[in-house]
């Protein structure tokens, strides 16, 4: 599966858990994990859904198992600090390695896009 086409659809999968966990909290009135569920939908539908948009734009790229794996390795930087800040935010401070380790892999794991963004610019500014 091309990097775009994985994006696109886990991207729809975190709109659809981020979206019901929103109704969940709106039907309970307990909005305790708003937090986590803030970062799901941008970590999650948000920016997925924007790498895929650049993958598919660059079909090179799109290919290449660089890209997939910086998709993969996003996915589960985004679940380990979505975790991390709910159970932060439910009152278990237990998850506070899962959210410090997960935002330290979404960090390096845009710090791995950012290089792929730049490679991929400057080969079709060379070209």
């Amino acid at each position: 599966m091309k990097a775009s086409s994985l994006s696109f659809v886990i991207a729809v999968l975190a709109g659809l858990v981020g979206m019901s966990w929103g109704i969940v909290m709106a039907v309970s009135h307990d909005h305790a994990a708003m937090p986590a569920h803030a970062h799901l939908n941008l970590l999650g539908w948000v920016s997925l859904f924007l790498f895929g948009i650049y993958y598919r734009l660059h079909p090179v790229l799109d290919r290449t198992m660089m890209a997939r794996a910086q998709v993969g390795v996003w996915v589960a930087g985004t679940i380990l600090l979505t975790v991390g800040v709910g159970m932060i935010h439910s009152g278990r401070p237990s998850g506070e390695p899962f959210a410090a380790i997960g935002s330290i892999i979404v960090l390096a794991d845009m710090l791995l896009f950012g290089w792929l963004v730049l490679r991929q610019e400057r080969a079709a500014t060379a070209a």
